[in-house]
């Protein structure tokens, strides 16, 4: 007799115990469909972060060009744009446009790949985490702040096939210091600004449902 008291003991706490893993589960296991969300900074409505991202800024991977190349082109290219997503707002663009340069530039000094990835085109993307990856085997860190965000404007856009491509130019007032790893400056000046410009292109294919665009190219003029 007592035995099988003894074994319906088992057999309960078994039971409570089983009960108590699967509710364990439940809780644990339960997604809560933010884990993988990144920030969108051309939705409608995005807010500006309270400590503004551009102050972050630091020379990014990208090629030269003249200055030539960083005239606007003919406006119909923005016509273009309209045409192909009639949901483009230049005013809205921009003001996303100047929070997506403070998040990437933020995120690549840091060597924040997670937060670049879904921002940059695959050949972009390569760029910026071999740059990264570069840094850190040299030891060097940077240092960064933008004393003032002049200007962003819209170049020009164009269309190619189901993309569309738009290029802004912004101009920063910044502070850019690279260190070694002992902390000795090797690089800029932590007392003084510099103007510096920076051309950027945008694109998003027109058939997707996702209103994010992608960084695809950075250029600094000479």
């Amino acid at each position: 007799m007592g035995e099988g008291l003894y074994f319906i003991d088992i057999l309960i706490f078994a039971m409570i115990a089983a009960f108590l893993v699967f509710r364990l589960r439940n809780v644990l296991g339960r997604r809560t469909g933010n884990e993988q969300q990144r920030p969108n900074p051309f939705s409608t409505g995005a807010q500006r972060p309270a400590e503004p991202a551009q102050d972050n800024v630091v020379t990014l991977p990208g090629r030269d060009v003249q200055d030539a190349d960083m005239q606007p082109g003919p406006r119909h290219g923005l016509t273009q744009v309209r045409i192909a997503d009639p949901s483009f707002d230049p005013r809205g663009f921009i003001e996303g446009a100047k929070i997506a340069f403070g998040m990437i530039v933020d995120a690549f000094a840091k060597g924040d790949t997670a937060t670049l990835r879904p921002l940059l085109s695959d050949d972009l993307y390569d760029e910026f985490s071999g740059a990264i990856r570069d840094r850190l085997a040299r030891g060097t860190s940077l240092e960064t702040r933008v004393e003032e965000m002049k200007a962003a404007e819209i170049l020009d856009g164009k269309v190619e096939g189901r993309t569309v491509y738009v290029t802004v130019k912004f101009t920063t007032r910044q502070i850019n210091v690279t260190r070694d790893r002992n902390g000795e400056v090797i690089e800029g000046d932590p007392d003084q600004a510099v103007e510096i410009t920076d051309i950027w292109t945008f694109s998003r294919n027109t058939r997707s449902t996702d209103p994010n665009w992608t960084l695809v190219e950075t250029a600094t003029p000479n």
